[in-house]
């Protein structure tokens, strides 16, 4: 029996978003190891993305295994916080490389002490990662067929 070409586009998109969620769930995990074993534990800000990827693996794996409306809905607010972490930290890993820029060198300004404060000790683009497993997530969620309320029966569920 042949498919329609609408039957086959909802399985390369079932099939593409589960990759997706493959993918982010071994983000979380290996972001999570790497901050585990880097110590980020110092004070209460460095722990805010070990606790996301904490509540993120067992929610990405949730998913993966069995999507429906209330895991999708939860898991997008999950990755809205995952990018509004990653923002923030990269905000406080530069905010910290400036502050020791001017400590070091007080008479730094402007785009210099811009571009030492990205290059600093604390790596200013790595909190992107957060927000790059967060983007990655809700597009994962975007259209799924679970949110769809008019098209709810066990059978296109299954599909998902």
């Amino acid at each position: 029996m042949a498919q329609s070409a609408q039957e086959t586009q909802r399985e390369n998109a079932a099939m593409l978003r589960r990759l997706v969620l493959a993918i982010v769930t071994f983000g979380i995990l290996g972001t999570g190891f790497e901050l585990i074993l880097l110590d980020h534990m110092e004070d209460n800000w460095q722990w805010v993305p070990i606790v996301l990827l904490a509540v993120g693996l067992p929610a990405s794996i949730w998913l993966l295994l069995s999507p429906g409306f209330a895991i999708i809905r939860a898991y997008q607010v999950l990755m809205g916080l995952f990018v509004l972490s990653g923002f923030v930290g990269q905000w406080l890993h530069f905010s910290g490389n400036v502050e020791f820029e001017l400590e070091m060198y007080p008479s730094r300004e402007g785009l210099e002490l811009v571009w030492e404060a990205l290059g600093g000790a604390y790596p200013s683009l790595a909190p992107g990662t957060m927000t790059l497993l967060g983007l990655l997530g809700m597009a994962a969620c975007l259209r799924h067929p679970a949110l769809d309320s008019r098209n709810v029966s066990p059978q296109n569920m299954e599909k998902s």
